[in-house]
């Protein structure tokens, strides 16, 4: 039985993508293709759902992209909102309402829950110190600042989070801290602001979120129970920013809401929205009902990257106001890489959706097939354009087109497309095809319904293979002449088959299924999730068309070629510090050192040290043992079989109770980053190095 019967309706959310940038395959992965196909589902189980969306148009992130196109923070978001908007539609994502976070309505309701709270004395107003520059008079928002990284010593850090190393900072982390307006220290500053209490809710948080064990998926989970344990502190509901929604209080002109307090509200905003343009009652989507409080289901799709935001902060604000629906599950993506490496808009290292629709037009499904079968649902995934062409050619064109081409061609061959029965209507008749058929939607059902895209769509495609082996098994090509009766009973089922396919494959699929359905002159209304399947004798099939076309080499080398020279250009140009030079020693001195090249042959971790490795090293003249501190940079295992540089006459040294004979040349940068000291060419061992 489903689990989702027990509910009336459902409201389903994907992260408001930020309006500063166009959509790219990340983002897909992340939370739109997820909820668009569990959205898709639900129609087909006829739920009452509502999908929601919208551009998140606030934040300091709009400022800077204007400043840096010399633009207003409204032309940035009016651009972005209709190019993601476009780019949503002509992929097929099926939101009820996208919305914008800049409209009237959204801004009231923010207002609104603000002064809920504070009427309620849910905020702590507290004065700190915050960066200030003095030239432009304003208090500078986290990615206003740039320093060197405390933790890496990367000179080029954010105020909220090194990009180089990944740590998350406050900007009075960083180590000699410039404003990017002036390009001058900024001074410290005292200002108000208010802020949520978390760790006032954390008792209640944890009783909570202990409900969702084995609900939930286990990096949401264990994500969630990691920031608790670490304990939760008071969090800033207000900025001082020049861009978003006004704190409406007297005492706090010119500050704003922080992004994270008005954006979640955008769902509920945009429901309100979608719900005045329908003549429906919003609040059933989102409040709780007298004696109804599973009524409604709350679902929220994102990326990793904001679980503490919709399972942590947005739920705690629910709370506190205390008239609204929590979340029932937050089916999270881990990320999406792209061929071996990060994702990344900064360095313009992604597949752009909307270059994409332009480059590949009317191969949405295509996309949304590869993408599915690589979800990155409990741990990081890659795409590769190899590894698209692949799938495409190798599943999509060979078994699925191909197998509802073979049916339909073999139709209009022997019947003109036409179906003819005596009964006056074919179903299926085959019972192993049946009880597989059968077998497969509970499977889909199961795996839909705990948010394993992947697994289900295996469960559509194993229906195409099913019908591909049932063809073949039966041969009605050849037993049209011996067995007529048999032949056209084989098709028939394969008829039936397909309209079974083409009914699990909509919430995945769905431009695909509208051409199948085109095929067997069925109406888009005919769909239903696990219903008979019937053809009405004397029912007249449309022509065959290819589903799919091959993606050609040549199609692939210029996506990775694209990707190559977008990465080249975008090469950041690091500052490089380098250590400063030695003393001068005379010829004589190096020339006493006996440098030559070698192989590391064996290779293991000296025990109770984290930094040494034991090497034996075949240097050309011996094969001798050498102690060497690269254990926390390379694996013993990774490095057998290197080619090294040795200092040969070094003075024998014991290290850890093991007589090291020489020393590996390493090069290091500011980093600490170390690489192999290695000759042009390919030397053999002993050769000397002068």
């Amino acid at each position: 039985m489903s689990n989702l019967n027990k509910y009336k309706r459902f409201t389903v959310t994907s992260a408001l993508p930020y309006a500063n940038g166009p959509l790219h395959i990340g983002h897909l992965a992340g939370a739109y293709i997820p909820a668009d196909i569990f959205v898709r589902y639900l129609r087909l189980k006829k739920k009452d759902v509502a999908f929601i969306c919208g551009s998140d148009e606030h934040g300091a992130a709009i400022t800077i992209k204007a400043k840096k196109e010399g633009t207003t923070p409204q032309a940035i978001i009016d651009k972005y909102h209709n190019q993601i908007k476009n780019s949503f539609e002509e992929f097929g994502i099926a939101f009820d309402m996208y919305h914008r976070t800049s409209s009237p309505i959204h801004h009231d309701l923010s207002q609104e829950f603000f002064l809920n709270l504070y009427e309620k004395d849910e905020f702590i107003e507290k004065f700190s110190e915050q960066y200030f520059d003095e030239d432009f008079q304003q208090f500078l928002a986290d990615r206003y600042i740039t320093g060197t990284c405390p933790n890496c010593k990367h000179p080029n850090a954010y105020g909220d989070q090194c990009e180089n190393c990944g740590t998350s900072l406050n900007p009075t982390d960083l180590i000699n801290p410039i404003s990017t307006l002036s390009g001058k220290p900024p001074v410290l500053k005292l200002t108000k602001h208010w802020f949520l209490p978390l760790d006032k809710y954390q008792p209640w948080l944890e009783k909570w979120i202990d409900t969702k064990e084995g609900e939930w998926k286990v990096n949401v989970f264990g994500q969630c129970k990691s920031w608790l344990k670490s304990g939760l502190q008071p969090r800033s509901m207000t900025r001082d920013l020049d861009w978003g929604i006004d704190v409406p209080l007297e005492e706090a002109k010119g500050k704003k809401l922080y992004v994270w307090m008005d954006a979640p509200i955008g769902y509920i905003s945009a429901t309100k929205q979608w719900a005045l343009d329908n003549g429906k009652d919003w609040k059933l989507y989102w409040k709780k009902q007298e004696n109804e409080a599973d009524d409604t289901c709350l679902l929220h799709f994102i990326g990793k990257d904001n679980i503490v935001f919709h399972c942590i902060i947005f739920p705690s604000i629910l709370h506190a106001h205390g008239e609204y629906v929590l979340p029932q599950n937050v089916p999270a993506n881990e990320f999406l890489n792209l061929e071996g490496d990060k994702l990344s808009t900064s360095r313009n290292h992604a597949v752009w959706l909307h270059e994409y629709l332009e480059e590949f037009p009317g191969r949405q499904d295509e996309l949304r097939y590869v993408l599915t079968s690589i979800l990155p649902e409990t741990s990081d995934s890659e795409f590769t354009w190899k590894d698209y062409q692949a799938r495409v050619n190798n599943e999509l064109v060979a078994i699925l087109g191909n197998y509802v081409n073979r049916v339909m061609i073999l139709m209009h061959k022997f019947y003109d497309g036409k179906i003819e029965s005596e009964s006056g209507k074919i179903v299926l008749t085959d019972k192993h095809l049946g009880a597989e058929t059968g077998r497969l939607y509970d499977e889909l059902e199961a795996t839909l319904e705990t948010y394993k895209f992947r697994q289900a769509l295996q469960s559509v495609m194993e229906i195409a293979r099913l019908g591909n082996r049932y063809l073949t098994e039966n041969e009605p090509w050849k037993t049209i002449k011996t067995n007529p009766d048999g032949a056209k009973d084989t098709l028939h089922n394969s008829l039936i088959l397909i309209g079974h396919l083409a009914t699990c494959l909509q919430p995945f699929l769905p431009n695909t299924v509208k051409k199948i359905l085109g095929m067997l002159n069925l109406p888009y209304s005919a769909i239903a999730f696990n219903e008979e399947i019937a053809f009405e004798s004397g029912h007249q099939l449309n022509p065959a068309a290819l589903l799919f076309e091959k993606v050609e080499d040549d199609v692939i080398d210029f996506q990775m070629q694209k990707l190559f020279d977008k990465k080249e250009a975008n090469a950041p140009k690091q500052q490089v510090t380098v250590a400063p030079a030695k003393e001068n020693i005379n010829f004589e001195s190096f020339a006493a050192m006996d440098i030559r090249t070698g192989t590391i042959l064996t290779a293991e971790k000296v025990a109770k040290t984290k930094k040494l490795l034991k090497l034996t090293i075949d240097t050309g003249i011996d094969q001798r043992t050498i102690v060497s501190g690269i254990a926390e940079y390379f694996e013993p295992e990774a490095i057998v079989g290197q080619k090294v540089s040795v200092l040969v006459n070094l003075e024998p040294r014991e290290i850890k109770g093991i007589l090291s004979q020489g020393m590996i040349l390493m090069a290091e940068n500011a980093e600490g980053k170390l690489s192999f000291v290695l000759p042009g060419e390919d030397m053999h061992n002993g050769s000397v190095i002068r």
